[in-house]
């Protein structure tokens, strides 16, 4: 069990939560999560937390392989005005700023969010993991081999479990001694990894329990599921559910996901199966 104190409320996490994803930008490799205007984030933020979503995920910087950054102004002005939005709607969610700018996920958290969600962990923006230490709110680290512009260009480990694992014991460190009380791990699927190494990765998840620290988990629609059943990313929700199932077997405590509705049905599954 773990509780994370997110700006002053405490979210137990004593079973697997489910985080909805809401892309406030234009070219996120999946259609179905573009939500730009002020209307259909709302919708969205709506029917994810009806279906069970605990935690929303908004960014407004496609971080897909082969992308390009917009600037900071860019970025605030897709999130801040919809997390604003969301926080006075819906005051029970617990909202997280993905980001990778200190810059953004401050004005976000005053906007309302409750936690920072960077792929960067802190290696893009040296004030980053200060800032979130100073901001007392749960923060999200990443492993990422290279930047999203070029992370798929052969990408290579020796033993990605352990590199990864190693990678994790010197950031959560990192953290501890900035002054961050609550960290999440995100192993980053997709991010630097080809598709064998996110499979090995899923296989040797359990190992990041070591940490004793919430492991996040992302797969939702990625080429890991599409590519290997020769399928797109619309058709990619049936495959998800399988990964994501392995990921709980493995020790996941958060699903990142598009499909709340499908995710946590799993999760009920899978509670059912192991009691």
């Amino acid at each position: 069990m773990f509780t994370l104190n997110c700006k002053g409320r405490l979210l137990v996490v004593d079973k697997p939560i489910v985080m909805g994803i809401i892309n406030s930008t234009p070219d996120s490799f999946y259609a179905g999560s573009r939500f730009t205007e002020k209307d259909t984030v709302l919708r969205a933020a709506e029917k994810m937390l009806k279906e069970g979503a605990v935690l929303l995920d908004i960014g407004g910087q496609s971080t897909r392989p082969g992308s390009t950054r917009v600037s900071v102004e860019e970025e605030k002005k897709r999130v801040v005005p919809k997390i604003e939005l969301l926080a006075r709607n819906f005051p029970e969610a617990f909202i997280s700023i993905d980001s990778y700018s200190s810059e953004v996920a401050s004005e976000a958290v005053d906007a309302g969010a409750v936690m920072v969600n960077d792929i960067s962990a802190g290696s893009f923006d040296k004030n980053m993991i200060s800032y979130a230490a100073s901001a007392k709110t749960p923060y999200i680290v990443m492993h990422m081999q290279g930047e999203p512009g070029t992370m798929q260009n052969n990408p290579h480990y020796e033993n990605i479990g352990k590199e990864v694992l190693d990678f994790f014991i010197r950031k959560t460190e990192e953290c501890r001694i900035a002054g961050i009380r609550d960290v999440i791990i995100d192993p980053g699927f997709g991010f630097g990894k080809t598709i064998a190494h996110n499979f090995r990765l899923l296989k040797e998840l359990s190992v990041l329990q070591i940490l004793q620290k919430p492991i996040l988990v992302a797969l939702s629609r990625k080429s890991t599921v599409y590519k290997t059943l020769g399928i797109s990313p619309e058709e990619a929700l049936n495959g998800t559910t399988v990964l994501n199932t392995l990921a709980l077997q493995n020790g996941a405590s958060i699903l990142r996901v598009h499909d709340v509705k499908e995710a946590v049905e799993a999760i009920k599954l899978w509670e059912a199966y192991n009691e």
